[in-house]
């Protein structure tokens, strides 16, 4: 799914969201498929991951940071990060990021994180193998119970305010959600589900819309907010898992990272990161 077919990139990213990396990264626009053996003879592991992406990657820290050292650590070599910014659509991404690179010089990496584990994405790019779903993303709405002590349908809303990224899938379901009843008290500045939480945090709303993981991360075990689906017909119910993507002719290291990824989840590992980051771990 791109962003012509509907959700925003941020939302692609996570349902089905530079020249200067180059040189520090060190990795060449040349397509390849490292093999195992070549990553551990050159002691690094380059995942791709994405910038300003919270709870996932913030300057250098967050959830898909750890994993990207696990990941390294489990082959026995370092985690390499290459940061990169969202180009228009998945297709474009896994190009630049997995079986191509990108032509200002940078990438591809070994492995790009936090893809979308999607049936129509895997068809449409028979590049890549799309593996080992580590996170089941969702949509929800967070409220202040008291003001919103019930919220079965957003007709409970009434006049309330409510933040929300309007360049976002939650921000198009709320946009368009019951007609258009909710457009004039919506207020859709804000460039992520963390923003919109924190506003809601300040006391300036009564609710906030965005991804779990970004709402979560700054509102969960607060007991002043209840956080729960978004109550509109088009949501996703189940959401979508996010996992890795690899080159297609990459056999060994996708088997590889779909072993560690599996320990990772086993051991209790990945549950522990995603509770740092104060997020509930789905399993995907």
């Amino acid at each position: 799914m791109n962003r012509n077919e509907g959700p925003s990139r941020r939302d692609c990213l996570r349902w089905l969201g530079a020249a200067g990396l180059a040189a520090a990264s060190g990795v060449s626009g040349v397509a390849y498929a490292a093999s195992l053996e070549k990553i551990r003879e050159r002691g690094t592991l380059t995942v791709a991951i994405y910038k300003d992406m919270p709870p996932f990657h913030v300057a250098g820290q967050g959830i898909d940071v750890q994993i990207a050292q696990a990941l390294g650590q489990s082959l026995g070599v370092k985690g390499s990060l290459l940061p990169f910014n969202a180009d228009e659509n998945m297709n474009d991404d896994l190009r630049n990021m997995v079986w191509k690179g990108h032509y200002l010089g940078y990438g591809p990496a070994d492995v790009l994180l936090h893809v979308p584990v999607d049936r129509p994405l895997i068809e449409a790019t028979p590049q890549v193998s799309i593996l080992a779903p580590y996170y089941r993303e969702r949509i929800v709405l967070a409220r202040r119970l008291d003001r919103l002590p019930r919220l079965d349908t957003l007709s409970a809303l009434g006049d309330a305010r409510v933040a929300v990224p309007g360049q976002s899938l939650a921000g198009w379901l709320m946009i368009g959600a019951d007609n258009g009843a909710y457009r004039n008290q919506l207020d859709t500045q804000w460039k992520d589900g963390v923003e919109a939480a924190t506003a809601l945090q300040r006391g300036d709303f009564a609710a906030a819309a965005g991804m779990a993981s970004e709402i979560e991360s700054v509102l969960r075990g607060d007991a002043r907010f209840a956080i729960g689906p978004i109550p509109v017909p088009r949501a996703p119910r189940d959401g979508w898992a996010v996992g890795l993507a690899v080159r297609k002719d990459a056999t060994d290291l996708a088997q590889a990272l779909q072993t560690a990824m599996n320990e990772l989840g086993t051991s209790g590992q990945l549950r522990k990161m995603f509770e740092g980051a104060n997020v509930a771990w789905q399993a995907a």
